[in-house]
């Protein structure tokens, strides 16, 4: 199962995922990033992966073509998720925030 929560204000998207990144969960992904985009303007965008417990090779592929579109500022907090936001990034650390603070709850 994926959450996605997307909280938009005059400066920023900022994308909460919850759970598993794979199987049908990637096409939902994929389908609420394709309506989001249209909104995004020149806002920012971060992609909060705290609480993304796994992602499979597809949904790597759809974070990378969000970060790739976007430049998004990626939030995370434990070793998978920093490893996962390290992929997605291609290991641009400037862009990952790590750390329990940054997380949204």
């Amino acid at each position: 199962m994926l959450r996605i929560i997307i909280h938009e204000t005059d400066a920023e998207m900022a994308i909460r995922l919850e759970g598993r990144i794979a199987g049908p969960w990637v096409a939902e992904l994929d389908h609420a990033w394709e309506e989001a985009a249209h909104r995004l303007a020149s806002r920012k965008v971060s992609l909060d992966l705290c609480n993304v417990t796994y992602a499979d090779v597809s949904g790597k592929r759809v974070l990378k073509d969000i970060y790739a579109q976007t430049r998004a500022r990626l939030v995370a907090n434990t070793p998978m998720t920093q490893f996962l936001a390290e992929e997605v990034t291609g290991s641009n650390a400037d862009r990952t925030e790590h750390g329990g603070s940054k997380c949204t709850q």
